[in-house]
Formats: C-alpha cells, structure tokens, sequence
C-alpha cells in the first residue's frame, strides 16, 4: 500500500542496474518513495512522458506518450496536441502511489511536460539545459551555470540549479504561465544568446553541433513536446546517478558523481528539498521578450527548431551547414564522416576508440569539439550517433566514409520503407 492505495510491483527482484551497481525494481521504487515530496514538486499535476527501461537501465529505453489503458482508475490523464498534429491522453502523477505504479512500468527516469493539466498550452516553467560537448570540462558547466544565474537576476528572474544526473546541469526557471510554448521558446533563445555574449569562450547557442564549442545551452528543450528528466530522476548511468536539486551556493564545487541513488535519500532526509520554495517565486519574461525583439532587430534570425516542428517565418536554414547547397554568405563545407551508430551508447563509444585506433595519425589532430556525440531519438526509439569533424586533419591523411562500427541506426528500415514508397509514387 502506498499513500492508501494499492501498487503491485512485477518482478520485483528483476535487476534494473547491473554492470557497476546492483539495484533492483524494488529497490528503485523505494528510493523514489523515499524522495516523492520532492520527485512529485518535478512531476506533479503535469502531464508526463513514460520512457520506459523494461529490460533495465543497461538496455535500449523507449518513449510511450499514450497513457497504458490498463491503468488504476484513480490515476489521471490528460490530452495533449502535438505540433504534428496528432493527440495523445498522457498521464498525469498526483501522488506516491502514482509515482511508484510508473517507476513499476520501467521509468527510471521521469519525463513531465513543462505545463499544468489546468492549462496545457502555457507552460510555468523555463528550462536551461547546459549540454557539455565531448571533453568540456565540469568547471565550464558550473562557469556556465553561474553565468546564467548572474544573468536570470539581472532580468528580474530566479533559477533552480541542478545535476542533470549525466554530464550537464539543468536550471529552472519558474514563470507565470503568461505566454505560450513558442514565446517561452523565443525566451529561452534570447537568454542562451545572452550568456554567449558574456562567455563566448565557453558557452555556446549554436543549434548544429559542427559550429558549437564548449556548454550548449539548448533552448530548444522548451519546444512544445520536449521533455527533460526532473528533480530526483535517476539516471540509466552504471553509478545510478540522480539529477540532484541544488542550492546555488553548492554550485561552485559540487560533483554529480556524488549524487546517487544510494546517497540522495540521507541528504533529502537530511536539508530537505533546495528547491522546495520555487513555486514561491514565478517570475515574468518581459524583460526576455524585450532582448528577442531587440536581437531580431538587429538582424539576428530565429534559431533553427527541431527538425519535426513546422518551419517559421524568419528562422534560420533548418539544414547543418556543412550540407547546406546555398545560404546567403558562402560557408565552408565541413569534412564530417560517421564511424558508429548504436542503440548502445557504449558500443557507439567503442566503435570510435576503434576508429582512433584504425587511423591514430588523424586521429591525433582531432580537437575536443571535433568529435560530435549525437544523442538521436525518433518516434519511439533512441540511439547515439557519433561523427568526427576531420577540419583539423591533413587532407592527404583524411580517411573517407565507411560503413559506420557499430551500424545499428534503429530507423535505417523505417527511412528505407518511406524511401522506397516515395519512389513508387513518382513512377
């Protein structure tokens, strides 16, 4: 029985961490009843995304938007609109009982929506996610972050940092919801700008990851139908990381690989929830809408969107640069080859050290930002595609593309079958 009701959990001994540490579905769902004031201030009366780990947080999740029709009769939902134009009925967590019956369906991570049932089209929350290319060190995350602090209190706003749980950090922003999906987009756009400007050394807004160096800030996390894990997720890493809240003043020196599942409930027992007042404090994006319209005129165009979402006016080329066949001023083409795609980001991984190790003498050319760790999701899978930007390397030396190793890119099929009914029609 959880909170009066009652949660069966299947397999309660099946193993969902393994490789490092051991941690069962039992064990799981207890510590998320051991944090659920502060996991349901993250997920609570929000429509949630299940991504689902069911053979275990080593194996390929997959994303289920459609709440399960076997479902208890007290657990909510709610019908969200897509910009495709589709509709799903999503759930909706409310209490313990509801967080456990969703971790029992494989969620190890949890995914809400950055609005309330009340009012799906306005979201109350901004979200900056600071997403480290491959060798940035932690110290520019946290320069980053503190950057963005600096910058959210000179707009009148309040941030609420925390681990991501992986190699970034989140802050969020609690915001009347005053404005829709697209002008908390066009915010966020301006505020990633911004930071850029400050810190141009080390922060970066580039939406294609060839021009990008140092911490992204990825303003398109607050596109309608994108999702980031909240507070207390933990995370599918073999350390069974969490996304830990903090305070600002742990910030400068905290260590994500501090924040486990095994750590986490003595501290939340311990100082509480940090972010246990941010409903307190919705702030206004005016002064934000205020930098956009300022940016834009001035010559600056819409960043691109992510490449499901219709095209707006004044957005930049949706297309890499490298493959890009005009644009207004002449660019250099980039000399980008794929060595690995994989449902397996470890495999992914192990199929470019096997790279290195086939060519080392281009591969001694390579700077930080040259190799481009592409976290790929399609409808209902994921999978990490890794391409090297060979810029740097001798052409005489420069090897040419191969068959990617690994080549498991899980929408290859589907991409074919589409292909193939495209070329049936035009005959």
């Amino acid at each position: 029985m959880v909170d009066g009701r009652e949660v069966r959990i299947t397999h309660p001994d099946k193993l969902y961490f393994s490789s490092q540490v051991k941690v069962s579905k039992l064990e799981l769902v207890r510590y998320y009843l051991s944090v659920a004031p502060g996991a349901l201030a993250g997920i609570a009366d929000r429509p949630v995304v299940l991504k689902r780990f069911v053979d275990g947080a080593e194996r390929e999740a997959f994303y289920q938007k459609r709440a399960p029709k076997d479902r208890p009769s007290w657990l909510r939902t709610v019908v969200l609109s897509f910009p495709s134009g589709r509709t799903a009925e999503e759930v909706v967590v409310d209490d313990a009982a509801g967080l456990a019956w969703i971790v029992n369906l494989g969620c190890i991570e949890l995914h809400p929506h950055p609005v309330r049932s009340r009012d799906l089209d306005h979201p109350d929350e901004l979200r900056v996610d600071l997403d480290p290319g491959p060798g940035v060190p932690w110290e520019h995350v946290r320069a980053v972050a503190l950057e963005v602090k600096a910058f959210l209190s000179d707009v009148g706003l309040h941030g609420w940092p925390k681990t991501s749980g992986s190699r970034g950090m989140h802050i969020n922003v609690r915001i009347q919801p005053a404005w829709t999906f697209a002008e908390v987009r066009r915010a966020a756009v301006a505020l990633s700008r911004a930071v850029e400007r400050r810190r141009p050394d080390i922060a970066s807004s580039k939406w294609w990851k060839e021009e990008r160096h140092g911490v992204f800030l990825d303003y398109n996390q607050n596109a309608k139908d994108r999702t980031t894990c909240s507070a207390y997720s933990v995370r599918p890493l073999p350390d069974a990381r969490v996304s830990t809240p903090l305070d600002w003043r742990e910030a400068p020196d905290c260590d994500p690989a501090d924040f486990t599942i095994f750590t986490v409930p003595r501290r939340f027992a311990t100082i509480g929830d940090p972010h246990a007042d941010m409903d307190r404090h919705p702030g206004s994006l005016e002064k934000l809408m205020e930098l956009a319209a300022k940016d834009e005129a001035e010559g600056l165009a819409d960043a691109p969107w992510p490449p499901h979402f219709r095209r707006t006016e004044g957005e930049a080329p949706r297309v890499a640069p490298s493959r890009a066949r005009s644009a207004p001023k002449p660019r250099a083409k980039m000399p980008l080859i794929t060595v690995a795609n994989s449902p397996d980001r470890d495999a992914a991984l192990a199929g470019l050290e096997r790279w290195k190790a086939k060519y080392p003498a281009p591969a001694a050319y390579l700077a930080v930002d040259d190799v481009l760790v592409d976290s790929m999701r399609g409808r209902s899978s994921t999978w990490t595609r890794i391409r090297v930007n060979l810029r740097h390397v001798p052409e005489d030396i420069r090897p040419g593309q191969e068959t990617p190793d690994p080549d498991d890119d899980p929408t290859r099929q589907w991409r074919e079958l589409r292909a193939g009914r495209g070329s049936k029609k035009g005959a």
